[in-house]
């Protein structure tokens, strides 16, 4: 597969536009001033960061929220706030297809940083399900974008009941630069997707498989009362200077994480994103997370070298389904499926929540 030389996009992501030179349209166009602009917004943010960080102080058992995954962003964030800004920190784990390696990160973390830490873990079935019919009826964008935009909305509410349960002013993600879709996010969930959207996914409302109960699973706050104190969401990373690989350094160093290894994402991910990654790779011929990686990349915030020769190997594990490429047989029958099953059938945007006007 044909790449460009500067940022490993692939050519066959829409609008690439490799040219003879082997470098993209992205590359190609941008720029230090393009940079400047990116810097000087990332610092609007931070200093709407630092104020909500000292505003949080003191009104309550807890100042934040910190989902806790058991990946580098989120045990390096929960460092930064514990031990840099000394705010009372929960950590909040929903137990739904974390690896053990995750596990090992995230009873590591809490035991080094003496933190508070929830864990919720809902019915195995109902992610079973779930997942099952958004694997067989995939929107446009393919199986991480549908998988990842219903799956983590539920997590992330999760996360917004419990601090509303709490009265939890913040609820801190550590979503790095480029997560979620910028559509969703650039530095904090909007107030009125927080305050005034269901975010139940219309297709999953109007299929007719899941009852009143299981979508009540999604947050919506029209189910609470007049007057609720709803969290702000925000993602750290989004505002602070950011790089991959201080992250995973430092999170080795400050005996958060065993090892590098633990620490990256191709360990520490949710295992079912190799069959999602499998089904966009058939579907796509490129990897999804490629154009992530590639701006992290063109803004010098993840090795070219490295990701050279990870790319291909992850994509290469996943096509042969070795190593941890095991995951895409092992959820395909868990799931009762076959690869066949894997279809997109619906539009750009069907699960979309219905933001209000």
């Amino acid at each position: 597969m044909q790449r460009c030389k500067r940022c490993l996009l692939p050519a066959s992501v829409a609008g690439a536009g490799i040219d003879a030179t082997g470098v993209c349209v992205a590359c190609r166009e941008y720029s230090p001033k393009a940079a400047e602009i990116t810097e000087a917004q990332r610092a609007v943010y931070e200093a709407d960061l630092e104020a909500a960080l000292e505003d949080c102080r003191g009104r309550g058992q807890y100042d934040c929220l910190v989902p806790f995954s058991g990946g580098k962003d989120s045990a390096w964030l929960l460092y930064k706030l514990v031990v840099e800004y000394k705010l009372r920190v929960l950590a909040f784990t929903v137990d739904v297809n974390i690896p053990p390696v995750a596990w090992k990160n995230i009873r590591q973390t809490l035991a080094k940083l003496n933190i508070d830490h929830l864990t919720f873990a809902p019915p195995g079935e109902f992610y079973r399900r779930i997942f099952a019919y958004l694997l067989r009826h995939q929107e446009a964008r393919g199986a991480v974008y549908t998988v990842s935009y219903v799956y983590a909305p539920l997590f992330e509410g999760d996360a917004i009941k419990l601090a509303i349960e709490k009265d939890i002013p913040l609820v801190l993600a550590g979503y790095s630069p480029g997560q979620p879709e910028p559509e969703r996010m650039l530095y904090e969930f909007s107030r009125p997707l927080i305050e005034k959207t269901d975010w139940t996914p219309p297709e999953l409302q109007r299929c007719g498989q899941f009852s009143p109960a299981e979508l009540s699973r999604f947050f919506n706050p029209a189910s609470y009362a007049p007057g609720t104190q709803f969290p702000r969401y925000l993602a750290p990373f989004h505002a602070w200077q950011y790089d991959q690989d201080l992250a995973m350094k430092i999170v080795v160093e400050k005996q958060l994480i065993a090892s590098s290894r633990n620490a990256s994402p191709i360990f520490s991910n949710y295992p079912i994103n190799w069959l999602l990654m499998y089904s966009d790779l058939l579907h796509f011929g490129y990897n999804p997370y490629a154009p992530e990686f590639a701006t992290l990349i063109r803004e010098g915030k993840a090795k070219l070298s490295e990701w050279r020769v990870m790319g291909p190997l992850v994509d290469l594990m996943i096509k042969r389904r070795w190593f941890l490429g095991r995951h895409v047989t092992e959820h395909l029958k868990w799931l009762e499926m076959t690869a066949a099953d894997l279809q997109i059938t619906l539009p750009q945007g069907a699960y979309d929540p219905i933001l209000p006007t």
